[in-house]
């Protein structure tokens, strides 16, 4: 797969204190990611993904304000439960080039003690669409999704 170079990537990483197999589930199930995608005080009302290289990732997240933020993207790569690559970008029009604003790559990589190293990576087009995305606020937005997420996988996923 063709990457772009380090200096487009912007990333975050955190050790979870959870399985490995809980948090590729929180990223698979739509009504999981519904849970805890966004930052804090955003709300995803909406989240379809057909879970196949070539498969639609779509989501639609809501400020307090009711401003929407529809994404919309196709999986490249998935590798249960150890790595999802998917496109991105914000729609419609948001990228006048007509290109995904950038490709991410998660990856869940056990730890001892049942534990998970999550390591989340923007890898955008050019130098400019990553420090768009920076300025936009990817370390605060990201990092807020990701306290979600942990929270929702350390205190318990609520049932289905």
């Amino acid at each position: 797969m063709n990457m772009q170079p380090a200096e487009f990537e912007l990333s975050i990483s955190r050790l979870i204190d959870a399985p490995r197999s809980r948090v590729f589930r929180a990223w698979t199930e739509p009504a999981l990611l519904q849970q805890w995608w966004g930052p804090h005080g955003m709300t995803t009302p909406e989240c379809e993904m057909n879970l196949w290289v070539g498969g639609l990732f779509r989501t639609l997240m809501r400020a307090p304000d009711g401003t929407e933020y529809p994404t919309q993207g196709v999986f490249l790569d998935i590798i249960a439960p150890r790595r999802l690559v998917f496109t991105d970008a914000f729609m419609p029009g948001w990228i006048p080039s007509g290109k995904p604003f950038m490709t991410a790559e998660v990856t869940l990589q056990e730890v001892e003690g049942d534990k998970t190293l999550y390591t989340a990576r923007a890898m955008h087009w050019s130098l400019e669409d990553k420090l768009a995305h920076e300025a936009m606020g990817f370390h605060q937005g990201w990092g807020q999704s990701l306290d979600r997420l942990e929270a929702l996988v350390t205190q318990g996923m609520r049932p289905l």
